[in-house]
């Protein structure tokens, strides 16, 4: 029995997930997350085998969660569930360490046959997507995308250099940076470039 956990920040998605897998023979949810603290937490809790999260959450992205399962020993095997197709977003899955990849809009039967491909050891992820996703380096440092995110969310230098710790012309240098990096006009020109190309 493949034992499974879902971290998704809706919860009509997630009930709806839920009551898919457990439909399977060979599948058990053995918990239910609204975000990725709380999953962290459950994954602790439970030892699931693999764990299927969404991207975008609240207090903790479903690519920070991936990262922070890699240090769980055993670790579960991580399938990115989302509605983002975007090269950049599969890149930064794979980084964090994720072993699937899928869009909510695949067919159920689909998602459990990832959920046991994962669970064997091998991978599942959209190979169109794939290969797009080295076609175009994030080219982007950690440091750079923090800083960017929050100026996409409309955060002044000085508000982000106090939730970042940093100087005020250390948060310009990096938004200069990722200016000339992306080519765009401006700040807010540079988050939404990044957005769509999944960088951020």
């Amino acid at each position: 029995m493949i034992r499974l956990l879902i971290v998704e920040d809706q919860a009509l998605v997630l009930g709806a997930l839920a009551a898919l897998m457990e439909i399977e023979s060979d599948i058990s949810v053995v918990g239910q997350a609204c975000d990725g603290v709380e999953g962290l937490r459950l994954a602790t809790e439970t030892q699931p085998d693999v764990v299927v999260t969404d991207v975008e959450m609240p207090r903790m992205t479903g690519l920070e969660l991936a990262k922070a399962l890699r240090e769980l020993g055993p670790k579960p095997r991580v399938i990115i569930l989302t509605t983002f197709g975007r090269a950049g977003y599969l890149r930064r899955a794979l980084e964090a360490g994720a072993a699937g990849y899928l869009l909510k809009d695949s067919p159920a039967d689909e998602l459990a046959e990832a959920v046991r491909r994962v669970h064997n050891g091998g991978r599942a992820i959209d190979p169109e997507l794939a290969t797009e996703a080295w076609s175009e380096p994030d080219p982007l440092t950690d440091r750079e995308r923090q800083v960017l995110r929050l100026a996409g969310d409309g955060k002044p230098t000085a508000a982000i250099a106090e939730e970042l710790h940093l100087s005020e012309g250390t948060v310009r240098n990096y938004l200069s940076e990722s200016i000339t990096k992306l080519d765009a006009a401006n700040r807010v020109d540079a988050a939404r470039i990044a957005r769509n190309k999944g960088f951020l």
